[in-house]
């Protein structure tokens, strides 16, 4: 890779690591289906300022397909996570879980068989997360990780609808996705949160939470997807997906540095654990052939 193109997707991950950061902050202004919906409709603005004449690159059933389970279920559990209380750095650790969940959806919707390797990653990471799990004070913070865990699966089942699409451009692809969440999420959150929370919330918004909201629609979900859109196009993702490993990395550092969030011994072991399995099912170790006979 270009030593451009390698500093774009180190920036990349950490926009996306930061990301956890500006949701915790979010999460204060915002309960966590509004706070949802408003950041796919604000990620939608350019859509609806610009519009796109050639329409969707990809079927309607697969931006709503797409935009129900990848956008509404994914990060409606997510920031329900993270509210309930997850801390930031380690839900973008145990987000990643994404892809051991996707080995298997793709192991039964498309036929492709793990390996040994990946299911040795996929053992060891789930150990780190039962190991986190048992640190983790009773209530809201088991409950968050559970809620973490369901996201971490809705983006695996999305993964495989994305695959299935094989949309030529990822980035308009999201543009249209992000006008499908808001209406079902707001009609959610009018139900769960009522009208009350919600117009307090919109009615009481600070310049943190606004700030987080803009950070979280223009950084991390237009300028994210597009740049690693646009390098997944000009390199082979066996080059680009390992970047994704330091998504957790600046998660959880931006977590202790802005939020003081702690790490005892134990979630710190289960977070290694978590992400040695990332690192062996993500990461492609070279074979050395063997030499020619002489």
């Amino acid at each position: 890779m270009r030593p451009l193109h390698i500093l774009l997707a180190v920036c990349v991950a950490a926009v996306w690591g930061f990301n956890f950061v500006a949701i915790k902050v979010g999460l204060r202004d915002f309960p966590p289906l509004l706070f949802t919906a408003l950041r796919f409709a604000l990620a939608a603005v350019p859509l609806l300022v610009f519009g796109v004449r050639a329409g969707p690159p990809v079927a309607w059933r697969f931006v709503l397909g797409i935009g129900l389970v990848l956008g509404a279920l994914q990060f409606a559990l997510m920031f329900g996570g993270v509210y309930v209380g997850m801390p930031a750095g380690l839900t973008s650790l145990v987000a990643q879980s994404q892809a051991f969940f996707t080995l298997l959806f793709a192991a039964v919707f498309l036929g492709d068989r793990p390996g040994l390797r990946p299911l040795a990653g996929m053992a060891v990471a789930f150990v780190g997360i039962a190991v986190i799990a048992l640190d983790m004070p009773a209530g809201g913070s088991r409950l968050g990780l559970v809620m973490v865990i369901g996201a971490a699966i809705a983006w695996g089942a999305g993964n495989i609808i994305l695959k299935r699409a094989n949309a030529p451009d990822l980035f308009r692809l999201m543009l249209w996705v992000s006008l499908v969440p808001p209406l079902p999420l707001l009609a959610l959150s009018l139900m769960v949160e009522g009208p009350e929370r919600m117009s307090a919330a919109l009615t009481g918004m600070t310049w943190p939470g606004v700030v987080s909201l803009i950070y979280i629609a223009g950084a991390a979900t237009l300028f994210g997807f597009a740049s690693w859109g646009f390098l997944m196009r000009h390199y082979p993702a066996s080059l680009v997906a390992p970047f994704s490993l330091l998504v957790p990395i600046f998660g959880m550092s931006s977590g202790a540095l802005f939020l003081g969030e702690d790490f005892g011994p134990l979630k710190l072991a289960g977070a290694a654990l978590v992400f040695a399995g990332l690192a062996v099912t993500v990461l492609k170790l070279p074979v050395r052939k063997p030499a020619p006979a002489e």
